[in-house]
Order: C-alpha cells, then structure tokens, then sequence
C-alpha cells in the first residue's frame, strides 16, 4: 500500500526535482555564468548530462561555484532510490561522480529521496531526512566539499520528508513539517546546530502542513504558506487540491514559538515562494481548489503589514516548478517548455525564451 501511495505522489516529486538545480546554476558566481553581460536577448543551452538519472533531489550551490546533488529516485526505481552522488562543475559544463552517500537506514540498502540538503557556514552540505525504501527516516549526514566524503551526524527527532529546511541567521538549521511514515502531515519542527552536531525539538507549528513553502525574511523570521493536511491512507493514492491552505504562519527564532500571519487570497499547495529584493515574498503558482491543472495567480507578501495582496497573474496555469531570483531583482518562473519572468516594478509577468527541452 505505502508503494501504492508514493507511486501516486511520484508526479510531485518529479516536478519538484528540478527546483534546486535550476536555481543553483542560475545564481553562480558571476565569471561562471554562461550567459555574458552583452547577451542581447535570454537563451537557453544544453549542457553536460548527468551519470545518473534521477528526481526528487535537491541541488546545492557550493563554495566553489559547484553543484552538488545526491540521491533521488528514477523511473527505473521509484520505490528504492539512489546513493550516488555528482558535482557539476561549470567551467567545463560536466558532471563527475563523488563519493557515494551514506546509507539513510543500516537495516535497508536503499537510497533516499524527498530529502533536503543545506549548505551550512562551515561549507558541508547537511542532507536530512527523506524516504527510503518504504517510509521516511532520521537519518543526517553531512557532506565535505573539501574531501568529497560523506558522514553521518546526529540523527532527527522526528522522523519525516517532503519537509523545509531553512538555514537561521544564527547559523542553525530549522526544518519543519512534511509527511511522517505513514503519510500524516506533520507540525513539528526542530533544531540542527553544526557546532553539536546535535538536533532538538522546537515550537510547534500551529497547523500540519506538507507540500507548503519556507522563506527567510529579511528580519531573521521565517514564513511558512501553504500547503495541506494529509491524514495518512485517507489521501491515497493523491492528495485532494480543494483541500489546499491559505493560511501562514512565522517562526521567531529568538523565542522558538510559531505564530499566525495573514492569510493568503488564494489557497495553495506545491507553490513557489520567492523573497524578493524589496523584502517582500512572491507566491506563484501550486495546485488549490478547483485547480487540479495549477493556478495561474500570483501574489505578495509584505512582513511590515502581514497583509497578502495580488500581483499580476501568470500567463499560463501551473503547479510547482522553479523560481529563482536573478541579479536584476526580477524572478524566472520555468516548468515543461515555458518560462516567464515576474518584473516586481511592474507587479506583471512576461513569456521569455523557452527551455531547450521540456522540464518537468
């Protein structure tokens, strides 16, 4: 039955899988970007092929201008996953195996997927949590640019994937929510300091939630939207859009306790939220009621106020893809062949040039 259910949410997490890398690479250090300062127009190019296909991964930025990613499930083992691990080098446009990663559960060989991976101040990689095999784990591990191996660190309190991890001003990592093992949303969250290696419990949120947005704010809080309350075999084998959240809620460092924010015009689950350079957050896209081919509305956060109020919508509906920031302070919202940016002086969004290939 669990096989059943993670077959159903594999369409999520291939349309997730993307997010990270598409992200990383766009905001490489500037000498490594492949687009030059005199492009004339937006273009898209084809670069080096992974070793190994895979979804349901994210992508980190490293110090060194690299791209990590390691595990993710495939088409060829959706319920099993992968342990390998690649770096993308942008100078040479090619990836290069590195050491495999540690297993997320001694008892099964398995890899992992629906995991996070945060780089931390020192320059490891913490990866944590995801689902193995047949359930979500506590297992951490922490990844070494500097020797390309990999270690374990403590493990989790709360078992758990498909969860936000957001690095705190304070250099702790903060992750919340997701599906526990049996597919019930959860409203814990917890603490990993890297100067312990340890994690603790902290405030709880005040609604379970999967499938929602974390965002850092300017001020050290941090915003959590969206998302919905799976209650296990009940949401098997999909989740119910028309059950999609508007409500929001703020984690305060300084007192480890969550609060209620505005909520959101539009309900939504699988969106993306990105902070801008003026301090606000953009929430684009998802699935919400009567949605189930995705939205097309967009709108802003303002933590002055706590107020959401509508920006322009897109021009085509979809559910979950990337968004990503770019120097110029605008957002490139991309999934299957189309790409749009969002101007925030304008509050509108434009058709750009279209992906190679499409992403889903």
């Amino acid at each position: 039955m669990k096989n059943q259910r993670k077959h159903a949410r594999y369409r999520v997490g291939l349309i997730l899988s993307w997010v990270g890398l598409i992200s990383a690479v766009t905001l490489m250090p500037r000498p490594t970007r492949l687009a030059s300062a005199q492009a004339v127009a937006p273009s898209w190019s084809y670069t080096g092929n992974l070793n190994t296909a895979r979804s349901d991964v994210p992508a980190t930025l490293l110090p060194s201008g690299k791209v990590l990613i390691a595990g993710g499930g495939s088409d060829d083992r959706p319920f099993t996953g992968d342990l390998t691990a690649e770096l993308y080098d942008p100078a040479t446009g090619s990836w290069s195996r590195t050491e495999n990663a540690k297993l997320m559960d001694s008892s099964h060989p398995f890899g992992f997927w629906n995991h996070t991976a945060t780089l931390l101040p020192n320059g490891k990689v913490l990866v944590a949590g995801g689902s193995e095999g047949d359930g979500s784990f506590i297992t951490a591990v922490l990844y070494d640019p500097a020797t390309g191996t990999w270690s374990y660190t403590g493990p989790l309190v709360t078992a758990r994937e498909s969860h936000t991890a957001t690095l705190l001003p304070n250099g702790k990592v903060m992750i919340a929510a997701g599906f526990d093992y049996d597919y019930n949303s959860l409203n814990r969250a917890e603490l990993y300091d890297p100067a312990t290696g340890k994690w603790i419990s902290t405030g709880s949120l005040n609604t379970s939630r999967v499938y929602h947005t974390a965002t850092l704010l300017t001020d050290g809080k941090v915003l959590v939207v969206g998302g919905f309350d799976a209650e296990g075999s009940k949401h098997a084998p999909s989740f119910e859009v028309n059950q999609a959240f508007s409500s929001a809620e703020l984690y305060d460092p300084a007192t480890g306790i969550w609060s209620n924010t505005g909520s959101l015009n539009t309900a939504r689950l699988a969106h993306t939220a990105t902070l801008l350079s003026n301090g606000k957050v953009l929430v684009a896209a998802g699935y919400g009621p009567n949605a189930p081919n995705g939205l097309n509305s967009a709108e802003l956060y303002d933590p002055a106020t706590g107020i959401w109020t509508r920006t322009g919508d897109l021009n085509t509906e979809r559910d979950s893809r990337t968004a990503t920031l770019l120097p110029s302070g605008k957002v490139l919202l991309v999934g299957n062949d189309i790409a749009e940016l969002y101007d925030p002086a304008t509050g509108t969004w434009g058709i750009t040039a279209s992906p190679k290939k499409a992403l889903i």
